[in-house]
């Protein structure tokens, strides 16, 4: 993270900046919800950026940027504010709702007018969360799959020996991790995803097809963060000639033919119809995270 000289006071604990505590829990809360802990963050200043912004690179790549403004407040419009306020008319960095920049005499106005108001260290915070999500498979390294691996062997030593690299690389159990991230799939059960690598990787050497089965594994986890307290599944049936044209479509990294999706898009939207036509079948996760 690069920021611009007015926003050293947010990373510098002499002047009780709170950045750096934010970050730290970030880091644990991160390991947390997705499974294994990301790399540190490294802090610069650059007199490049305008003194109030910040950018965010991952690999020397920027994956983000903003503004923050130490000593204000800003008030997030969620959709249903009953008033407007005076400030710096922005938007927040993390997901991109109209905002704006107040003076902490404001904060209980804007509270009342049904704002959500943070601090500037919340912020930056919000955003590098963000971030760290949306690119966790990129920060899912060698080094930190290797730790994954020292942790479960504590536990059970014998399923690590027999695994790596004796069924299955170092590089391919990542590249099954990175692709389960990049879904959005969570990594924290890695005892279960272990197992089904040592059951398949003898027969299955192709990382996609290990990673659809450790998928299947994980089907609970992955409709219960979907679904959560028992809510009811919608799925949709399709026809099995359908599925594989939508199948190969995933695989080759293509589209459909536009008639063929005006068609689905009808039956979808008429329920009796979809039923009669496309008959139910399992609901399953395709690799592009598309639930159906």
């Amino acid at each position: 993270m690069e920021v611009g000289y007015r926003l050293i006071t947010l990373v510098d604990r002499a002047q009780d900046g709170e950045l750096l505590g934010r970050i730290k829990s970030i880091r644990k809360k991160v390991a947390q919800e997705i499974g294994f802990l990301v790399p540190v963050v490294h802090i610069r200043d650059n007199l490049e950026l305008k003194p109030n912004a910040y950018r965010i690179t991952l690999k020397g790549v920027e994956i983000g940027r903003g503004e923050a403004m130490p000593g204000q407040w800003m008030a997030i419009n969620p959709g249903q504010v009953s008033g407007t306020l005076p400030g710096h008319v922005t938007r927040d960095p993390a997901f991109g709702l109209e905002a704006v920049w107040i003076d902490a005499g404001m904060k209980e106005q804007a509270q009342a007018f049904g704002y959500t108001v943070v601090d500037a260290s919340t912020v930056v915070a919000t955003h590098l969360n963000h971030l760290i999500h949306m690119h966790a498979a990129e920060l899912l390294g060698r080094q930190e799959v290797q730790m994954l691996l020292d942790r479960i062997a504590k536990d059970a030593p014998k399923l690590t020996e027999d695994l790596v690299p004796k069924a299955i690389s170092l590089t391919a159990l990542q590249k099954i991790l990175q692709n389960l991230l990049d879904e959005g799939v969570p990594i924290r059960d890695m005892r279960t995803i272990l197992d089904v690598i040592a059951e398949h990787a003898p027969k299955v050497s192709d990382p996609n097809e290990l990673t659809a089965l450790v998928r299947q594994a994980l089907g609970r986890a992955i409709t219960q963060q979907l679904f959560p307290n028992g809510a009811d599944l919608q799925v949709i049936g399709l026809d099995a000639g359908l599925e594989r044209v939508l199948s190969q479509a995933l695989t080759n990294g293509g589209g459909i033919e536009p008639g063929l999706a005006d068609a689905l898009l009808q039956q979808t939207q008429a329920p009796s119809a979809g039923r009669s036509r496309w008959g139910w079948i399992r609901c399953c996760w395709c690799r592009r995270n598309c639930a159906r």
